[in-house]
């Protein structure tokens, strides 16, 4: 997640599960609320917002495999109760968080025939021999 400026906000989106559900349903509402977790504090922060969605933003070029950029221009900035947030730690990150100095594996799940026909037509795991 970045600041932009003071009332916009922008993310980058990355490869799923090829459903499309979030950008999907942003893009038939773009009415957006982001709620912000702080798990060694606690604290909760919301925001509502207008969302948009570009696949030639400026900063796509900052984050590794993203495919687009998400920019949400914030209406609403509220305090959130943290009353039930639970206590956590970062223990490791997942492998398939993208890094510029490394290849993101392709899931075991993508390779499975159920799912071929449903993967996009740039996803990388088209480009394997599926497993017989």
């Amino acid at each position: 997640m970045r600041v932009v400026d003071e009332h916009t906000l922008a993310f980058p989106s990355y490869d799923g599960n090829g459903t499309y559900l979030s950008l999907g349903n942003v893009l038939r509402n773009p009415q957006v609320g982001i709620l912000f977790v702080d798990f060694t504090s606690p604290k909760r922060l919301r925001v509502n917002g207008i969302a948009s969605i570009d696949d030639d933003d400026p900063l796509l070029g900052d984050y590794a495999e993203a495919q687009v950029i998400v920019r949400v221009r914030a209406t609403d900035v509220l305090p959130n109760c943290s009353r039930y947030v639970h206590r956590l730690e970062l223990v490791e990150r997942s492998r398939f968080v993208p890094h510029d100095d490394h290849e993101t594996p392709i899931p075991d799940w993508k390779r499975r025939p159920w799912a071929r026909d449903v993967l996009a037509a740039g996803d990388p795991a088209n480009a394997e021999e599926p497993a017989g």
